[in-house]
This record gives structure tokens, C-alpha cells and sequence, in this order.
């Protein structure tokens, strides 16, 4: 159903014993899809946007009336608006999940398969990373006092601290403060529960479903919205970033930017094929509307109800194990921000000519691994991670200035990372719970089929 216009195709007329008629409508996306509407409208942003940046970058009426009116106004909204769909699409969606395992002991073993393939992605990008930066060796010829700028690094917690953070203190608190372990471990206890006090919770399961039906359709009519949304979105980023700011960082840049693929394409591509089962092209192909909305919002939290609507109905993987890998990944998986932190660890320190020992980068892949745990999904939520690494290895924290002015534009280049890894960890728990289906998956038209039923008195 992602689509604002839609053509109709095919009128089919059922005529039951009942005497009333339902008309079925069949309507197929063609060039009219949202996906395609919201690639367009990211293409006319970022040229807009480049555009100011190149030739009214100091045009107050420009920037006051529409860089920091317009697009700020109208593309926040968007972002607000996806993040209000989160907490509470999370919390019905691991409802039905929960009880649609049924099982207590299978939901344990889903869990652990998510965490640990979570963890082994986010390992597995990290070193992909440090290998690639150790042998390119970005930054040996920077100039550092060129481009230096402020960065003040926030106080991060002691490790201990963000396992003991999971159990929340106040539910309601966490609910209200968006955070996302703490929702997902009381959620997950609650349906627990639910499944333990029999015929009340098999009722509260059922209106569960119902209103996970009711916040699906609050996303449908969200995401009409989109192409406005992120022709903002990316009109403001670009009218204030530029490509400018990536040609003194071109080196960095580019080898962030080439770890990203190698991973997206190469290892997430043999994960899929080996352990999935699945055709990595068509994988690709269906993740496209959650690629670009993560493209966008640089957000994983925002992209969570589009991504599992595309795991659910373009790829065909059940409620069940999507609600509850999907919210989960979010919320521990940063393999993008991983391989962020790899390769500016080497770049800082080739930047200020300091050695890292093999005892270092050791540390390095395992604090990656520990704070990606915990960390909300947002948008810059990577630097506060890298600092930790930083404090870590002994590496100047102000060097993390030197890479504010592109880490915008990376930022949403990993997000689109970060979220494919969470629909390939799903797809891979999935196949070995046998809750996907191949038809689903190879049928090039699901997830842009719309049926609806009209009655129609005679």
C-alpha cells in the first residue's frame, strides 16, 4: 500500500449468497509509488539545497524565510511525526509477537540468535573497517590546522551502568522518554505475562493485534506525507553542508564510504545467500523504501515502521519474529556506526602521528561492540560513541572536530547500513524459525498490492 495516487487496473464483482456485492478494487503501484515519489523529492532536495549552498549561502531572506523556516519547519515535523509512530507501533508490535510465539523457550531462543548475529555484524564491521583504514591510511598527509573545529564530548556511562539501564525504574518514564531497551524489556515481560494468565491475556492479545492493525494505518497516513518530508530534509542538510565540506575530508570520506558498501554489499549480501537463503539482488530491490527513508531521517528509530512494513509485506517475514528483531536491532545494532568509529580512530590518529598498538584495536572492536548497546537511534548519536572509543585508546576527543563538518552526510549513509543490517539479522532468524515466505518474497508485486472491499447495496 505505499502509494498516495493510485491507478486502478482491474474491477472484479463478487456477488455472494448474502444478495450484497463487494467490489474488489486491485490496485497496482506503477511510476506513482511513494518510493518512487520520495527518490524524486530526495534528487530535487539535494539539488535544491546544493544550489543555495553554492550560490546564496549568505542570503538572509533565503536562509531565515526558508532554510531555517521552510524546509526546518516542514522537515522536523516529518521527523517528529515518524518518531510519535515508534513507541507505541514498538509496543504492539512486540505484543503480537511475543504472544504470537506462543513459547516461551522459543521467544528465549529468538532472542539470543538476535543478539549474538547483532553482535557479530557490528564485530565483523568493525574489523572490516580497521582493516580497510589500517592499509589506506587516511589522514597521513592532512592538514590539521586547517580544519580543526570544537568538539566538547559528552560524559558517557560506565558499561555496567548501561546493562543495569535496561531494567527501567519507572516504566512510564521510559515510555514517555523514548528508550528503547527499556520499552522493549518491559514489553517483552508484559506479553510474557500476558501468555502466563490465560484467557485474560489471550484477550488482551487479541485488542493488541487490533490496535497494531489501527497504528499501521497511522503509518500509512504518515508516510502520504513523505515526499514533502524529505524534499526538506534533504534541502536544508544540503544548503548547510554542501559538498564543499568534503574536499579536505576526501579521504576520509571516501574509505568510510567504501566500508559502508563493501559491508552492505559483501558481507550482509553472503549473509543472506548462506544462511537466509535468499536472493541478495531482490533482498536489496524490496529494502529500497526503508533504504531511502533511513537515507533521509539518519535516524534508525524514525525508520522502524518502514522497515518492518517491508519486511512483513515485501519480503514476507511473520509478525512474530519481525516485531521483535526489528525494534531490537535498532537499538543494539550499529554496524554503520561502527565502521564510522574504525576508520576515524586510524584517521585521527595518523592526523595527530600517534601509533595504536594490536592490544588497542582489540579494545577498539570491543568497546564498538559495547557501546552500540543502549544507544539510542538517532541521528548523531555516532560521535558520542566514538568519544567513548576515543577515552578508551587514548586518542584526543577534540580530534572528533575534524570530522563534524561531513559526519551529517555519513550519518545517513550508515543509518542505511544500520537498518539493513537489522532486516538481514531478521531475515536470517526467520529462516531458521521457518516464519518467512519464499512466495511473498518472490513475488516482484508484494507489499504494492492494495485490495479493498466496499459493500455496495442492491
Amino acid at each position: 500500500m505505499l502509494a498516495t495516487h493510485l491507478q486502478v487496473t482491474k474491477i472484479v464483482i463478487i456477488q455472494p449468497a448474502s444478495s450484497q456485492r463487494y467490489i474488489l478494487l486491485k490496485t497496482m503501484t506503477k511510476k506513482t509509488s511513494l518510493t518512487n515519489k520520495i527518490l524524486i523529492a530526495m534528487g530535487l532536495g539535494l539539488i535544491l539545497g546544493s544550489l543555495i549552498n553554492i550560490f546564496t549561502p549568505d542570503q538572509a531572506i533565503i536562509q531565515t524565510y526558508f532554510v531555517n523556516g521552510l524546509f526546518h519547519v516542514i522537515g522536523s515535523a516529518f521527523i517528529n511525526s515518524l518518531k510519535m509512530l515508534v513507541v507505541p507501533l514498538v509496543t504492539f508490535s512486540l505484543i503480537c509477537g511475543v504472544c504470537g510465539i506462543g513459547d516461551i523457550n522459543a521467544l528465549g531462543r529468538i532472542g539470543l540468535k538476535s543478539f549474538l548475529l547483532y553482535i557479530l555484524t557490528t564485530g565483523l564491521a568493525i574489523s572490516l573497517a580497521l582493516a580497510i583504514a589500517i592499509t589506506l591510511a587516511p589522514g597521513k598527509d592532512f592538514a590539521q590546522q586547517q580544519h580543526t573545529t570544537t568538539f566538547v564530548a559528552k560524559v558517557s556511562p560506565p558499561i555496567t551502568d548501561v546493562f543495569i539501564n535496561i531494567i527501567p525504574s519507572n516504566p512510564i518514564e521510559a515510555f514517555a522518554q523514548g528508550n528503547m531497551l527499556q520499552i522493549i524489556f518491559f514489553v517483552i515481560l508484559f506479553a510474557i505475562a500476558m501468555l502466563m494468565t490465560g484467557e485474560i491475556g489471550k484477550q488482551l492479545a487479541e485488542t493488541a493485534e487490533k490496535l497494531n492493525e489501527v497504528m499501521m494505518q497511522v503509518v500509512t497516513l504518515v508516510m502520504d506525507f513523505a515526499p514533502i518530508g524529505v524534499f526538506c530534509l534533504m534541502a536544508k542538510t544540503f544548503s548547510e553542508q554542501g559538498f564543499a565540506l568534503i574536499v579536505p575530508m576526501i579521504g576520509y570520506f571516501s574509505v568510510v564510504i567504501l566500508c559502508l558498501l563493501l559491508h552492505a554489499l559483501g558481507t550482509f549480501s553472503l549473509l543472506l545467500t548462506f544462511f537466509a537463503k535468499l536472493n541478495p539482488l531482490i533482498f536489496f530491490k524490496k529494502m529500497r523504501p526503508a533504504h531511502i527513508f533511513a537515507f533521509s531521517t539518519a535516524s534508525s528509530n524514525a525508520t522502524i515502521p518502514v522497515t518492518l512494513r517491508a519486511l512483513e509485506k515485501r519480503i514476507g517475514v511473520n509478525n512474530t519474529t519481525a516485531a521483535f528483531t526489528v525494534p531490537l536491532g535498532a537499538t543494539i545494532n550499529m554496524d554503520g556506526t561502527a565502521i564510522m568509529q574504525g576508520v576515524a580512530t586510524v584517521f585521527i590518529a595518523n592526523v595527530y602521528q600517534i601509533d595504536l598498538e594490536l592490544t588497542q584495536y582489540i579494545t577498539i572492536i570491543g568497546m564498538s561492540i559495547l557501546a552500540s548497546i543502549g544507544t539510542a537511534g538517532v541521528p548523531g548519536v555516532g560521535l558520542i560513541m566514538l568519544a567513548m572509543v576515543f577515552n578508551q585508546v587514548g586518542l584526543p576527543v577534540e580530534g572528533i572536530g575534524l570530522i563534524l563538518g561531513v559526519d551529517r552526510l555519513l550519518d545517513m549513509m550508515r543509518t542505511v547500513v544500520n537498518i539493513t543490517g537489522d532486516a538481514t539479522v531478521t531475515c536470517i532468524v526467520a529462516r531458521g524459525e521457518n516464519t518467512i515466505d519464499d512466495t511473498v518474497f518472490n513475488d516482484p508485486d508484494a507489499g504494492t498490492i492494495s485490495e479493498l472491499h466496499l459493500p455496495h447495496k442492491t
